[in-house]
């Protein structure tokens, strides 16, 4: 996935910008037809032109949360090695895993 991701981004060289909208968290894919309700109260919207340092925000955001759903949802991250794109993205010098959060309430 990371492979993949790298691609697109070299088209469109530095002219992309990545919004991830943490509503609705469920333990399944967007793409499933028949994914698992929602496990996590809704938590934002992040926008960032460092697609590594946004996914790894998210994550860091639902583990940071004390919304008991965390724990189903770190289950099915974890058995499937869910942070792993974000590790070998960072090796492929996509983005960076480090963030600064800024709210703009």
């Amino acid at each position: 996935m990371a492979d993949a991701a790298s691609s697109v981004i070299d088209y469109f060289k530095g002219n992309i910008v990545y919004i991830n909208i943490m509503k609705n968290i469920s333990i399944d894919c967007d793409c499933d037809g028949n994914a698992e309700p929602p496990c996590i109260k809704d938590i934002g919207v992040l926008a960032s032109t460092d697609p590594v340092a946004i996914d790894k925000a998210c994550i860091d955001l639902v583990k940071n949360s004390n919304d008991p759903g965390i724990e189903h949802f770190f289950e099915r991250v974890n058995s499937r090695h869910g942070t792993h794109t974000i590790d070998v993205a960072e090796d492929l010098g996509i983005g960076s895993k480090e963030y600064e959060l800024i709210d703009i309430n």
